[in-house]
């Protein structure tokens, strides 16, 4: 669970750019420990919402703090499950994540809170007192291949995500296969680093890449634009 503030940065780039930027940081940093044999791993979000819609009209409108909540799985793996907390103040963000099981991952998606509020974790608290208050609801999947790069000088964490793609269909969260839509043109990709207080010279250097353009991308902005 991250406790404090880091920054957040989200450059478009190119497939040729991605796989550039790939072979300039094999070299300089490792691979997350979880990626295995593929290099990478797929990353299944479930994102709530309440009945306003607070957290994709407050992106619509540029609000400078915003608050998301998600449900999160790797690799379609049942056994680890992580409910999620994200909030932003422009450039920084603050994650705070804890284990669930599946049945409780279950009620959740159903609504039936009170199945998971002796859950002694204040991020399952707050995810259960938001959710009764606020008539929180599941809205979107959001799904993507990540390739991870970790750094512990500056607690650095580079990802360059591909095949960004959302489904509707929230009752399908736990199948193999998804009906999804692509959310970005083909070939372009997103690119994220992040870090506590300071970017190491080296890999800011490694990242000047030509035509690499700084976004304020939303993954869940972006997939429920296609529904709401």
């Amino acid at each position: 669970m991250n406790e404090k503030f880091r920054y957040e940065l989200k450059y478009i780039c190119s497939e040729a750019q991605s796989i550039r930027l790939a072979a300039q940081l094999e070299g300089l940093l490792q691979k997350d420990s979880h990626t295995g044999e593929r290099g990478y791993y797929t990353v299944r979000s479930l994102y709530f919402d309440d009945y306003e819609n607070s957290a994709f009209w407050g992106k619509e409108d540029g609000t400078d703090m915003r608050k998301k909540y998600r449900l999160r799985s790797y690799d379609n793996d049942p056994g680890v499950i992580s409910l999620e907390t994200k909030e932003r103040v422009r450039d920084k963000i603050r994650k705070k994540s804890c284990q669930i099981s599946k049945w409780e991952a279950d009620f959740i998606r159903a609504g039936e809170w009170y199945e998971v509020m002796d859950n002694s974790s204040p991020v399952a608290k707050d995810f259960f007192l938001q959710g009764t208050i606020h008539l929180m609801t599941p809205k979107v999947i959001v799904e993507y291949d990540r390739i991870p790069y970790v750094c512990d000088e500056g607690n650095v964490r580079v990802t360059i995500d591909k095949n960004i793609r959302s489904a509707s269909a929230e009752e399908d969260f736990w199948e193999t296969t998804l009906c999804t839509r692509p959310i970005l043109p083909k070939g372009q990709q997103l690119l994220e680093i992040k870090f506590d207080e300071f970017l190491p010279d080296y890999i800011y250097r490694a990242m000047q890449l030509e035509d690499l353009r700084q976004t304020a991308f939303s993954k869940y902005y972006l997939c429920r634009r296609f529904s709401i």
